[in-house]
């Protein structure tokens, strides 16, 4: 299954074991065809990993109770607590790289205090991971609840492929993917950071970190948000020898849930995950002080030119600067009718790479005629029974060679003038679509099994709003050197009037509006303190 040069990537790695490693494979009775091709793929899977290493050793599970197949990672000698119900390959064989690593005493690269904190939870812990294999956001979610099970021996975590595993898909009424269940009961649903998952466990961190953060020494240049403009804005005020700070939900913003990059110049192509890995990486080879996991709430501006601009966030901490970069970014935008919100993750959906597997075989829509829309209906018509495209226009507004793509399909249904005004569900799913046709004003049903949203972004600034001047649209509007209506206040990338939402735009966009920072803050008459 693995290539020679992987092998050799993998051998390499696992010198840094030092300690036994123990992989159990549990395999079912070869009952059918599809079973036994599974079974065999884990096997030989697993035996490949176990002759890249001496501190390596497998063997076969006979317990009925385990899923199969499956495989399990432990210190040899003890009890498992990272399991795979499935294959692990794809975005997350990296999962499982990492899992024998750090099972077998690798040290994992989060900060020291967060290892001390999920070493002291109390109580026992066994989460249930539910992934699709094509998911980039699932990888995340994966590895930083296997980590917890490595450092913490009363905590467990299972990832189960749900296109494998379909029954428990279908009796659990996971629509989404990663859904995450920690002791048979729901836990989260989508990307959630390791940071993140050990403050819901432990009750007093939030408190703890927002005193933290509010003890922290203002800063010469406040970045909000990590996205590639905010990442780009970080650097560029590092290295002209500011103090910077960033502070944010996640690092990578929606580039995290960006599947194929192929037009970022220089590189062929790529994905999201990875680009976001290395800017992170590039920020950090800087004195940049990295707050993640905080959501920004309000902005003060400063009383008067050069004076401190405060960011206050929802956890109730604050943030003091001299200047302050807005780098927030867009979501997806929503369709606003009843329904979506009680059936998000019960059959509403947003990426169609992460959650298109789950329903395989079943009638799905999407909602949206542009580009995003149409690659979406492309990708979801390889893996569901049916596709219909709803469009509000009178035509899709999709490049002509994803239109002719799309015609090329058998599957697949468009509708256009047509306006979405209800999600229809049983309560428990999604189990209908209502719109009207735009020409007769009629309303008509459809009875799609899964709904996934493609109409475009919408920017984060709703708690901006009354402090610095929007557009229409509610991007903040700039000038030349990214300068907001506030002094003081810079903002880069997709949360501003930029006309184009591009990640190496906003990386130029961070650049600027950086630049236009520093030569603020230089130009700003001497602080009494500096002058003394």
């Amino acid at each position: 299954m693995l290539d020679a040069n992987i092998k050799q990537q993998l051998s390499n790695y696992f010198q840094g074991i030092d300690r036994a490693v123990e992989i159990i494979a549990s395999v079912d009775g070869f009952s059918s065809v599809e079973d036994s091709a599974k079974s065999k793929e884990l096997l030989s899977l697993v035996s490949e990993l176990g002759e890249l290493s001496e501190t390596i050793t497998v063997k076969e599970s006979r317990d009925d109770s385990e899923r199969k197949p499956s495989m399990a990672i432990a210190v040899k000698g003890q009890p498992a607590t990272i399991r795979f119900a499935g294959i692990p390959m794809g975005h997350e064989f990296n999962s499982l790289v990492l899992a024998i690593l750090h099972t077998g005493g690798h040290q994992p690269k989060i900060d020291a205090e967060l290892i001390q904190q999920i070493k002291e939870l109390d109580g026992d812990y066994n989460f249930e991971s539910y992934i699709s294999l094509s998911c980039q956001n699932c990888p995340e979610v994966v590895q930083a609840l296997n980590l917890m099970a490595a450092l913490n021996p009363n905590i467990s975590h299972t990832m189960i492929d749900g296109a494998l595993f379909q029954r428990e898909v279908n009796d659990r009424n996971v629509m989404a993917v990663p859904s995450v269940f920690l002791n048979g009961e729901s836990f989260s649903q989508g990307r959630i950071s390791i940071a993140d998952i050990v403050k819901k466990l432990d009750k007093n961190a939030s408190k703890r970190d927002a005193e933290t953060i509010s003890q922290k020494d203002p800063f010469d240049m406040l970045v909000v948000g990590a996205g590639p403009s905010g990442a780009s804005a970080a650097v560029y005020s590092a290295r002209k020898g500011i103090r910077t700070g960033v502070v944010a939900d996640r690092f990578g913003g929606q580039v995290m849930d960006t599947m194929a990059i192929e037009n970022f110049i220089s590189v062929k192509e790529t994905e999201g995950p990875k680009l976001v890995a290395n800017l992170e990486q590039h920020v950090r080879e800087y004195d940049v002080d990295i707050m993640s996991g905080q959501l920004a709430q309000k902005l003060i501006p400063a009383s008067e030119p050069g004076d401190e601009i405060e960011v206050q966030l929802a956890n109730g901490a604050s943030l003091k600067s001299r200047s302050v970069l807005l780098s927030t970014g867009a979501r997806w935008r929503e369709m606003n009718v009843p329904g979506e919100k009680e059936y998000r993750g019960k059959g509403v959906a947003y990426c169609p790479h992460c959650d298109g597997p789950l329903f395989k075989g079943k009638r799905v829509a999407v909602i949206g005629g542009g580009n995003s829309g149409i690659e979406a209906a492309i990708d979801l018509a390889g893996i569901v029974s049916h596709v219909t495209v709803i469009e509000f226009d009178s035509k899709l507004r999709a490049d002509e060679v994803l239109q002719a793509k799309l015609r090329s399909l058998p599957n697949v249904e468009v509708i256009t003038s047509a306006l979405t005004t209800e999600v229809l569900g049983n309560g428990q799913k999604v189990n209908g679509l209502v719109y009207t046709d735009r020409n007769t004003e009629e309303s008509k049903t459809i009875e799609p099994e899964g709904i996934f949203v493609q109409i475009g972004l919408v920017p984060n600034t709703e708690w901006l709003k009354g402090t610095v001047e929007l557009s229409p649209r509610g991007e903040i509007i700039v000038d030349e050197r990214g300068q907001t209506s506030v002094p003081g206040v810079f903002a880069a990338g997709d949360v501003t009037t930029a006309p184009y939402k591009q990640i190496i735009i906003a990386m130029g966009s961070g650049a600027n509006a950086a630049l236009g920072a520093f030569d603020y803050l230089i130009r700003l008459p001497a602080r009494v303190e500096e002058a003394a």
